[in-house]
């Protein structure tokens, strides 16, 4: 809690600090206080004494000094009923501790108190009094200007800011200042302020914990006005830090001062209106609150969730100001509740005319219960007369109101913890001794190192800051059905425990802005479901991004992502993007419609094969079966039966020992097929040219050398094939280019050059065969068997042309599709070309199945 001075006021107190003490030569040296006499406004004598700082009033008459002739004193206004209750509870604790015989026995405690208005050039002035004393003080030329110190403690400020200057000016001569209420975090560097402590807990921890506060209901979008004070702006830096580190956002962050002009609160009101959070965080003291609910209520700005520091969440005047239930549902910090037996009987036990103070006590009466005493300068005949006697129970107000007992208890602390210093060094046991000579500097740091319980059974320590242990209520503002707000509390929070145990919500409804069940919501954007990520939204906070879909491929498992993890290899995301399934394998399987196609084909294929064997075994000594070598007829036969089943290799999941035999197998079956193919044709060739007169070239071309260059021939592939297998051999791979969301199960060829250096010597044995048989086509016979090899050649050729842009340009199984259906289109195209037509004869046209037919001349055609 704190104020902010002119200056001009600043410049008197440092004015005032310089002229506080001044040797003026006369006929003898006198050491002579330049300024006024500050008489204070609370006294009683005893053995130690211990002053008191509080505000008395709450505001003061401005002036503009010019610096020409000597400044008048400060003229403080608007009394101030919390400065009473704060010198109330001072007065209790040190009346209870002359009535005690177990601490400072036989010692008694008097007081000095002062009022500084809140000025912080009046808090340095009565301060310097408190430790110099009023009196002129005359001393020879032989003897020092010098005097004790005439308090032991100070008591008070309640504000940072005067705090602030107090203890830069007692810090050097080491007097306490002990404050109840002075909560700025700066307070707590033993560098600058090496007398201080306090009573309450730093804002070091309040900020920290409203930070945690906001987290915990998940508004990470919110606004934040603060007092221009050190309480305020220290409050405040410490709950941005801690905010950003939350992954809170601020949309805005305005400070003012209740003695700013209206423009730049009416600033302030525009900036909430036209923001976009429903979240307020406000560090701001009650005096500052009073104003901005104010002109809150001008503008009717109901709507808002208020979070509040202990500066005015838990001040019931503040409540009774709220007509328009502004701050209905609001939740903040404050002290924990207390009660102190006898406290609030003393603190309204006000006598004015018996009070030590008669004008001051005289005014507070008058102010009290809005009368006018006769002797009272101000009296006039409007206001009825003050006897002394009102009963304050027949008044409601701000000095009746102990919603801050937690805030006096802090008071009363302050000064037991320089009564049980002093305890410590008089020694005292059922006496003290008062031989010791006192010095504020022992005081502090027997202060610096009590630890005791009060009367509550509250433990009271303080750490090497000069601090207390910090704990708070979180208090929750719920309005009851007669308009009166009830402070709730719904939870606790404990610095001293650990990180994740510090912050506990209790098990309650709590009521929310407006009279809510549901928890607000401030966001600036939504949150990102799985799926998806963040994006940040150019020249704006991190709290506000768009929410971008994962690419394929990659998933976010986790609300407000700001990445998407991409999946191994082996795994795809899934429609929604937010898990990795597993990667359809795809292979050209048996159980697929295209697969059992083929896979009929195929068998089909070999029946057919095995049919034809099975006709040309049964009429095996028929004249067109032996026409053109049986043995080469029944070796094709079963050449393309393995043709026909080899293509069945290339169906099913790849495995090494398929993916080696599919190539092999197939290189060597169609060789061996298309080498029989080529026998018969050069057969074909041979007959004719045999024909001729002096021609033995049947003699060189028998079976025997048929059944050779068959050999001869396939065994060249052979040898190619095992070449291939040992130097890089196929193998299965898992083809992850192809296709995104499939793994193809494909056999890689292992060497690129061994499978088309097979595929060529089968295609060199094709064109050879196709170039005899078209040469053949013509020669004159009934059955010129070279016209059927030349057609299924053509065929073949055709099939295996096609098939090499088809197969490079077809992905996944599709490629494997192509491969077998151009073995079985050229396995069908031989088998029916050259077979069929001999089929048909056998089986439909036997009376051509003759030898003199067979061997029947016509004359031939030209070419």
């Amino acid at each position: 809690m704190t104020s902010t001075q002119s200056c001009p006021e600043k410049g008197w107190a440092l004015l005032q600090l310089l002229l506080v003490v001044s040797f003026s030569q006369a006929e003898e040296i006198v050491c002579r206080r330049l300024g006024d006499p500050e008489k204070p406004q609370l006294l009683k004598d005893g053995d130690v004494i211990v002053g008191g700082i509080f505000a008395f009033h709450s505001s003061w008459k401005e002036r503009k000094d010019t610096y020409m002739h000597k400044p008048l004193p400060l003229q403080c206004t608007s009394l101030n009923f919390r400065g009473f209750q704060y010198a109330q509870a001072m007065l209790f604790a040190i009346e209870e501790i002359n009535n005690s015989t177990d601490l400072l026995p036989g010692i008694s405690l008097g007081y000095k108190i002062y009022d500084d208005c809140g000025s912080i050039a009046r808090g340095v002035t009565v301060t310097l009094t408190l430790a110099n004393g009023n009196e002129i003080v005359s001393a020879l030329s032989e003897a020092p200007c010098t005097r004790p110190v005439q308090v032991q403690a100070i008591v008070g400020e309640t504000s940072s800011s005067p705090c602030m200057a107090i203890s830069t000016v007692i810090g050097p001569f080491h007097i306490p200042l002990i404050s109840h209420f002075a909560t700025c975090a700066c307070l707590s560097d033993k560098t600058k302020y090496p007398s201080f402590l306090r009573t309450i807990p730093s804002d070091y921890y309040q900020s920290r914990a409203l930070a945690q506060l906001v987290k915990h209901f998940g508004w990470t979008w919110v606004g934040s006005i603060r007092t221009n004070d050190d309480y305020g702006n220290n409050g405040m830096a410490t709950f941005t830090e801690t905010a950003k580190q939350l992954g809170i956002c601020q949309e805005y962050s305005v400070s003012f001062f209740r003695t700013d002009p209206p423009d730049k609160i009416q600033k302030i009101i525009d900036i909430i209106k036209a923001s976009t959070s429903k979240v307020i965080v406000a560090f701001l003291n009650h005096m500052d609150m009073d104003v901005l609910i104010h002109e809150l209520s001008k503008h009717n700005l109901t709507g808002y969730q208020w979070v509040g520091s202990e500066g005015w969440i838990s001040d019931s005047q503040i409540a009774a100001m709220d007509r328009h239930h502004i701050m209905d549902g609001a939740i903040g910090l404050a002290i924990p509740k207390v009660h102190v037996s006898g406290m609030r009987e003393f603190i309204l036990d006000v006598k004015p005319l018996s009070s030590s103070s008669n004008e001051l006590f005289i005014e507070f009466w008058e102010t009290l219960f809005s009368c006018k005493f006769k002797q009272s300068k101000s009296s006039t005949g409007n206001q009825r007369e003050c006897t002394g006697d009102e009963d304050l129970s027949e008044v409601q107000n701000s000095f009746t109101d102990m919603s801050l007992m937690p805030i006096f208890y802090n008071v009363y602390k302050g000064v037991y913890a320089v009564a049980h210093a002093l305890h410590n060094i008089l020694s005292c046991n059922k006496t003290c001794n008062n031989t010791v000579q006192l010095d504020p500097s022992m005081i502090l740091q027997h202060i610096r190192k009590i630890h005791f319980k009060t009367k509550e059974g509250d433990e009271v320590y303080f750490n090497e800051y000069g601090d207390p242990a910090a704990k708070y209520e979180i208090i929750n503002w719920q309005p009851t059905e007669n308009g009166i707000v009830d402070f709730v509390t719904v939870g606790l929070y404990d610095a001293s425990l650990p990180a994740d145990k510090q912050l506990t919500l209790q098990n309650k409804s709590l009521i929310w802005a407006q009279n809510s069940q549901q928890v607000p919501v401030s966001v600036c954007s939504e949150k990102c479901l799985p799926g998806t990520r963040k994006v940040l939204q150019k020249g704006k906070p991190i709290c506000c991004y768009d929410c971008l879909r994962c690419a394929e491929g990659e998933i976010s498992n986790i609300t407000d992502s700001i990445t998407c993890l991409r999946c191994d290899s082996e795994f795809w995301s899934n429609e929604r993007r937010d898990a990795c399934v597993k990667k359809e394998a795809e292979f050209l399987s048996y159980e697929e419609i295209m697969g059992a196609l083929l896979t009929a084909a195929s068998l089909f294929g070999t029946c057919l094969t095995a049919f034809v064997a099975f006709i040309f075994f049964r009429h095996r000594q028929t004249p067109i079966v032996r026409a053109n070598n049986s043995e080469l007829s029944f070796l094709l036969l079963f050449s393309l039966t393995l043709c026909f089943l080899c293509s069945l290799t290339f169906i099913g999941r790849p495995s090494e020992w398929s993916c080696m035999l599919r190539h092999t197998a197939f290189g060597i079956t169609f060789v061996l097929c298309i080498s029989c193919v080529l026998g018969k044709t050069i057969v074909v060739l041979m007959a004719f040219r045999a024909t001729l007169p002096g021609s033995n070239l049947m003699k060189w071309f028998g079976p025997a050398q048929q059944k050779l260059s068959v050999l001869g021939f396939t065994f060249i592939q052979v040898i190619i094939c095992i070449l291939w297998l040992s130097i890089s051999p196929p193998f299965p791979f898992k083809n992850f280019k192809e296709f995104k969301d499939k793994i193809i199960l494909e056999c890689h060829l292992g060497s690129p050059v061994g499978f088309w250096a097979v595929l060529g010597y089968i295609g060199l044995l094709a064109i050879l065969c196709f170039i005899l048989a078209f040469l053949a086509r013509k020669l004159p016979d009934n059955f010129n068997e070279a016209k059927f090899i030349t057609f299924s050649m053509l065929i073949f050729c055709a099939v295996w042309i096609t098939f090499i842009p088809a197969y490079v340009s077809s992905p996944g199984k599709f490629s494997v599709a192509v491969e077998i259906f151009a073995i079985l289109a050229s396995s069908f195209g031989l088998l029916i070309c050259i077979f069929i037509p001999k089929c048909y004869i056998i089986l439909l046209k036997p009376e051509k199945n003759t030898k003199k037919n067979m061997m029947g001349k016509g004359a031939p055609k030209p070419s």
